[in-house]
């Protein structure tokens, strides 16, 4: 069984927690005004889907993490974004945290 693609999801959600519409985020990534609405609407859809590069652009513009882009539920796509803003100490600590293992009594 495929699973359904993430991206569209995943981008419009970000982009409309921006604020901003789908012709100003392909504007913002470097698309021409011209075609942005229509591009965006694109990947938006399914129709098509986005370049590693332009998703790089998009994830930047939008500040979630690019890998946002590919969860598959919310609370992966919400926990990306939390540990995307954490230091690398806290990234550190946290994996020792859930990859600790209790020593057998």
């Amino acid at each position: 069984m495929q699973k359904d693609n993430p991206i569209p999801t995943r981008l419009k959600e970000a982009r409309k927690k921006a604020g901003i519409t789908q012709k100003e985020l392909g504007i913002r990534i470097g698309m021409e005004p011209s075609s942005a609405s229509g591009r965006m609407n694109h990947y938006e859809k399914g129709r098509h889907t986005p370049d590693i590069g332009t998703l790089r652009r998009m994830a930047d513009e939008l500040n979630v993490p690019l890998n946002y882009f590919f969860c598959e539920s919310e609370l992966s796509a919400s926990l990306a974004c939390a540990i995307d803003k954490m230091s690398d100490e806290d990234k550190a600590a946290l994996i020792e945290q859930l990859t600790h293992k209790p020593e057998k009594s």
